[in-house]
């Protein structure tokens, strides 16, 4: 009898546990009280958690030691938690046992070699644009564009990215790149960030000037060349690889201030020819909010008499009667056209709901929509560090 009684509180953990003699090898759900051998040797293993009342306790045990090669994921009853977040948690520990115990409807199910779950996430990541210089100054360049949603393209002709595969409770760092101002003392737009992903600030326009020809600089979009003299001709400022493209370069003409305008994520600034300006390079449409919106279009050149107008996707447009807007849009990266400021940057993820975002550190604008099974946050300001919970 003494060896008998032994047995039973070896086996019953001398809490009661009621152990399951068949061997888990499949998807599953748990019931409180119980104990279950998982064995993992073919493959991954889901296993679903009970609604929770306080002190209810699971065990699981590794039953092959194969935890490690093929994992378990744990995942809560409905809107319930583990562990304080409603994500997924994952066992990759060899030979382990797990004890799940519930605490409250604030912490959920609390156990032991629990990790979190890895998740994909998709970004746009859009810098801030340039600022167009004076004296006739050309346009400037868009932010640099880096994107990983539905396969849509990235600046400067670049195919889509990867997405991040992140885990929760960790910290990302997130910066709204700023516009770069205009004017005779024009700057260069400021990266935008997410994670590992850095866009590059778009390039401002040189102020130009009676030099002959003063050539574009280069940034996530480059900026246009600016010419003065008869004859002369300057070159745009190169793009940033897979985030935008160059600047229009300008050819010979009579007239002075001849300017090109600033590249865009998606195409080349032009130059209109002879004593014309030049329009913004084209922008980059995405779906990731859920509907498509065009972005980081250049600003464009000056042009002594007349207009050019503005490139969809936010960049600047140039007329000496000031009725066209020259200013990037903000939020869309948009390159500032002659004499004006670059439109501030943006950083939108979408991701599953079944995690939240944070902001521990504070420091940031965003707002959140859900699209079935997606929410999808915009970043508009700021910069600070987020987490996925």
């Amino acid at each position: 009898m003494a060896q008998t009684k032994v047995k039973s509180e070896l086996i019953d953990g001398g809490l009661g546990t009621d152990w399951q003699s068949t061997i888990q090898t499949s998807n599953f759900t748990a019931e409180a009280g119980k104990g279950y051998f998982v064995n993992t040797t073919s493959g991954a293993i889901t296993i679903t958690l009970p609604a929770g009342v306080v002190g209810s306790e699971i065990i699981l045990q590794d039953y092959a030691g194969t935890f490690d090669t093929n994992k378990i994921t744990i995942t809560a009853n409905g809107s319930e938690k583990i562990q304080g977040a409603t994500a997924d948690k994952v066992c990759t520990v060899k030979n382990t046992l797990i004890r799940l115990v519930y605490q409250d409807t604030t912490q959920g199910w609390a156990g032991n070699n629990l990790s979190s779950a890895p998740f994909v996430t998709s970004y746009l990541v859009i810098a801030g644009g340039g600022g167009g210089g004076s004296n006739g100054g050309a346009g400037a360049g868009a932010g640099g564009y880096r994107a990983s949603y539905n396969n849509e393209s990235s600046g400067g002709g670049g195919s889509a990215e990867t997405a991040l595969t992140l885990n929760t409770a960790t910290n990302f760092t997130v910066t709204i790149g700023s516009g770069g101002t205009g004017g005779a003392s024009s700057t260069q737009g400021i990266d935008s960030v997410f994670s590992t992903i850095t866009s590059a600030g778009g390039a401002k326009s040189n102020a130009g000037g009676q030099s002959g020809g003063t050539a574009g600089i280069t940034g996530g979009s480059g900026s246009g060349g600016q010419a003065y003299y008869s004859g002369n001709t300057a070159s745009g400022g190169a793009g940033t690889a897979n985030q935008g493209y160059a600047g229009a370069s300008v050819g010979s003409g009579s007239n002075t201030w001849r300017s090109g305008g600033g590249g865009g994520a998606g195409g080349v600034g032009t130059y209109l020819g002879g004593d014309s300006g030049g329009a913004g390079g084209a922008g980059v449409a995405s779906t990731i909010t859920g509907s498509s919106v065009t972005r980081a279009s250049g600003g464009a050149g000056y042009i002594p008499s007349g207009s050019v107008a503005r490139t969809p996707g936010g960049g600047g447009g140039y007329d000496n009667g000031g009725t066209i807007t020259r200013t990037g849009d903000p939020n869309t990266g948009g390159g500032g056209a002659a004499y004006s400021n670059g439109g501030s940057g943006v950083v939108i993820l979408r991701y599953n709901n079944s995690v939240t975002i944070t902001n521990p550190g504070g420091g940031l604008t965003s707002s959140t929509t859900t699209s079935g099974s997606d929410k999808i946050t915009t970043f508009t300001a700021g910069t600070g560090n987020i987490q996925f919970n």
